[in-house]
């Protein structure tokens, strides 16, 4: 069974905290907007699409809850305005995943089409949007599946020849943890093993909040992938010592000429690729792909606060497996006074991305060595 980091049913829903993981799995209810905010601010869900799948369906329950306590706006216009001012607040939760702006720009049209229509109310507004935001749920799933298969047999036919089974290096958590279900790079692994093409899947901690540590092992663990754990230091001496087929990584957003931004940490392992002679490939839903950013060079790199560098929190360990999930402690790693730069996520340039993974096939480059990912959209 694969783990839901989301639950919903129309005007209730709940998130997986994944501060808490690998050693607790509490659900945390979000009831609005700002519910959805501060969980996606506060790092309880993450991953591009998940963000913005909760932040959508966060809206609708507010709405589901306004319409039931008799404060929905009646005037369709009026409803409109407020769900254009609780969309936009939502996109400002986390500036580099476009999946969340995407997302809330489809919605807008979804709710300009249900003003223009006859008899126009807020209800029927509020229906409308309710309607298209569980779509993208469902949609989600689906897409997920297509993107594991997809990128599966590119890898068999690309880096395991002879029926080889591959070795894989993925990056952060990009798992059912990070989407609605299944996952992208991680659903790619989850591909691989379930058609017996894996050898062994290797993931990096990911500092400076431990997503491959915390999540992406974890998720691995529970689906009983065969995994191995490193710290990010360790990546190129697991290029020197194993056979790395291929690394794999999620995205939360690929410009227009396929410069990605991912998981700080992910430029580093594209470069070590290329050396090493492994393909790199990026997956991501087309919802990810940003053609109105021309290039990395476009894009909004969020910093986050230093204290992340300095700090780590977790339950208390008491020694033989014994962990003390009643007692949680954050431990200070680095001394006071240090200046910290925190970048979320870098750019890995175009050229060193062997291909780019969709829902609908994967992308590889044409004459000049270039993506034309405008081509996925026609």
């Amino acid at each position: 069974m694969v783990l839901q980091a989301i639950k919903y049913s129309r005007g209730e829903l709940q998130i997986l905290d994944q501060t808490k993981l690998p050693h607790q799995e509490l659900y945390d209810p979000l009831r609005s907007s700002s519910d959805g905010w501060h969980a996606i601010k506060n790092m309880r869900v993450r991953g591009a699409p998940a963000i913005a799948i909760v932040a959508a369906l966060a809206l609708a329950v507010e709405l589901e809850t306004a319409q039931a306590s008799g404060k929905l706006p009646e005037i369709a216009e009026e409803a409109k305005a407020f769900v254009y001012e609780k969309l936009d607040y939502l996109v400002t939760s986390r500036p580099t995943a476009v999946n969340l702006a995407d997302a809330a720009q489809k919605l807008k049209k979804v709710v300009d089409a249900a003003v223009a229509g006859e008899d126009a109310t807020g209800e029927k507004v509020k229906d409308a949007y309710l309607q298209a935001a569980e779509k993208m749920l469902v949609d989600d799933v689906q897409d997920n599946e297509n993107i594991g298969r997809h990128g599966a047999e590119w890898i068999v036919k690309n880096c395991a020849g002879d029926g080889k089974k591959a070795c894989i290096l993925t990056h952060c958590n990009t798992g059912s943890l990070a989407t609605a279900g299944y996952g992208t790079a991680l659903g790619v692994i989850r591909s691989l093993h379930a058609n017996d093409s894996l050898e062994r899947a290797f993931c990096t901690e990911t500092r400076p909040y431990n997503q491959g540590s915390r999540l992406t092992a974890y998720e691995l663990i529970h689906d009983k992938i065969p995994a191995t754990l490193i710290t990010d230091s360790m990546a190129a001496a697991l290029f020197q010592q194993k056979d790395i087929a291929a690394v794999i990584v999620g995205a939360d957003r690929v410009a227009a000429n396929g410069d990605t931004a991912n998981k700080i940490g992910t430029y580093a392992l594209s470069i070590l690729a290329r050396h090493h002679g492994a393909k790199f490939l990026v997956a991501a839903p087309r919802t990810t792909i940003d053609l109105a950013t021309a290039s990395g060079g476009d894009i909004t790199i969020e910093v986050r606060p230093g204290e992340e560098v300095k700090r780590i929190t977790g339950p208390s360990y008491c020694g033989k497996d014994d962990i003390d999930t009643s007692s949680w402690e954050t431990v200070s790693i680095a001394p006071e006074g240090i200046q910290v730069w925190n970048p979320s996520f870098d750019v890995t340039p175009a050229e060193l991305i062997d291909g780019i993974v969709t829902e609908v096939g994967v992308v590889e480059k044409g004459p000049g060595r270039i993506f034309h990912l405008d081509r996925l959209f026609g």
